[in-house]
């Protein structure tokens, strides 16, 4: 992911990888302008993230700064906490949210900041699961992962699963086919995406324990 000129105004960006979305990017600002804030143990943006954001935020400057807010999943507390400043931003304030999915950012934020969807479809970071050593730990972080996920991306994900499936000749049952059809029908007719790939996923866990 390459950027061609600097971003003014308070932007979320989902990329496909932060730190080469970062590295790209901060070239454009002055080193004295920009703070990037990230959590260096885990790519969890958490409430202590938000606490250095909310602080840095409120050293004054002439110029402006741009704050980098970057990781693979912001915590719904540490988000919370930063509505009312990302609403209202001190002066010289611009906030750019860089991350992997907007099914991390909640809506409230998400309907707020102008965003920009680069990330590419046949890099989906959902195909980096291990089918045939899929197990409930797996699951869990995927699902953490991709609660806010919107329909369009969960048929995406189903029809990705499948493709992935047949490419390492895994043979699924007539009711495990029928299953990701299934599945896609329901999250045409609207029902929960994030219930729909809980069901096809534990689907799949059972089968590997069967063979």
């Amino acid at each position: 992911m390459m950027f061609n000129e600097k971003i003014e105004t308070a932007h979320i960006l989902i990329v496909n990888d932060i730190d080469e979305a970062l590295n790209s990017l901060l070239p454009f600002y002055s080193k004295h302008n920009i703070r990037v804030i990230k959590n260096e143990e885990k790519e969890e943006f958490q409430l202590a993230q938000a606490t250095a954001t909310i602080k840095e935020a409120y050293i004054s400057s002439n110029e402006k700064k741009y704050i980098f807010l970057c990781g693979k999943v912001f915590r719904k507390e540490a988000q919370n906490s930063l509505l009312k400043i990302l609403e209202e931003p001190p002066s010289n304030i611009v906030f750019i949210i860089i991350t992997n999915s907007k099914s991390t950012i909640l809506p409230t934020i998400f309907s707020r900041m102008p965003h920009k969807i680069l990330r590419k479809t046949k890099e989906k970071e959902e195909l980096s699961l291990d089918i045939k050593k899929l197990d409930l730990k797996d699951v869990y972080e995927f699902l953490k992962t991709n609660q806010r996920i919107d329909k369009k991306e969960s048929i995406s994900f189903v029809e990705s699963l499948l493709l992935k499936i047949n490419k390492e000749k895994i043979t699924l049952s007539q009711v495990e086919l029928e299953l990701f059809s299934k599945s896609i029908k329901l999250l045409n007719l609207n029902s929960r995406p994030i219930n729909v790939l809980t069901t096809l996923l534990l689907t799949l866990i059972n089968r590997k324990n069967k063979y």
